[in-house]
């Protein structure tokens, strides 16, 4: 369990390996659409994190090709990548409900 909260980008970024290995420039267009367009990657931005989530065991290379000439290498969430992803989606879950329980209460309604 991490000690501290998950940066937004690291969020993201495990959020679109979740459910399939991706490519770099697939990634960033992931996380761009799980942002709504608010959160759009650099390259650089996106390989400094993918090296640091690979050294603290999340992600791992999981294959590469050549497609048009141009080297392509997958990325894939580890166990210990989605055990993390996990218990930040559930942090951020106990935060959303606690903080709807508090709005509800300040306008007089029904409490959780």
């Amino acid at each position: 369990m991490a000690s501290t909260t998950m940066q937004e980008p690291t969020l993201l970024l495990l959020t679109a390996l979740a459910d399939a290995p991706r490519h770099g420039y697939a990634l960033i267009k992931e996380v761009d659409a799980i942002s709504s367009g608010r959160v759009k990657l650099r390259t650089g931005t996106l390989y400094a994190a993918l090296s640091r989530l690979q050294q603290q065991g999340w992600v791992q290379v999981s294959g590469e090709e050549v497609v048009d000439g141009r080297h392509r290498r997958y990325y894939a969430l580890t166990g210990a990548g989605a055990d993390a992803l996990a218990t930040e989606a559930e942090r951020l879950r106990a935060t959303a409900q606690e903080a709807d329980r508090r709005l509800r209460l300040r306008l007089g309604g029904a409490t959780a």
